[in-house]
């Protein structure tokens, strides 16, 4: 658990990189690993709970973010739930299959385009605490496919 604003990015990217890198990750897919936390954790900031918070002296209500991190060979699952108390269906929504190209005046959804296209899976759910959004993303092995 890290607070929401991001100082706490910054510190849970690092976390993420350290233990995927003594799982054995190869450079690559630690960069991306450590690409899609960053983008997951800012989210949360920026729309989950954070409302934007640069560091300690802006977090204002406490919020917290959650992260859990599963690596299987080359290949990795990271959950990142936020306390913003959203609507895992609205994201869903804005998480539309990669050959619809988003709106590139809308403000929301081009990191979701991004993300689903360096991932396996992206998918938006409740969070295990009940009060805000989790998103998932996973790259399979690419040496050992399901």
């Amino acid at each position: 658990m890290v607070p929401a604003h991001h100082g706490g990015v910054l510190i849970a990217r690092a976390r993420v990189r350290s233990c995927a890198s003594r799982a054995g990750l190869t450079t690559e897919a630690l960069d991306r690993l450590e690409f899609v936390a960053g983008e997951l954790l800012t989210n949360a900031v920026d729309h989950g709970g954070g409302r934007g918070a640069l560091d300690a002296s802006e977090w204002e209500g406490g919020a917290h973010m959650q992260l859990w991190l599963e690596c299987r060979g080359q290949g990795w699952r990271l959950q990142v739930d936020d306390e913003g108390g959203g609507d895992p269906a609205v994201l869903r929504e804005l998480m539309s299959p990669i050959d619809d190209v988003p709106d590139l005046d809308d403000e929301r959804g081009r990191g979701f385009f991004l993300l689903r296209s360096m991932l396996d899976s992206l998918r938006a759910e409740g969070a295990r605490s009940g009060t805000g959004v989790a998103l998932i993303a996973e790259v399979n092995d690419p040496l050992h496919p399901a």
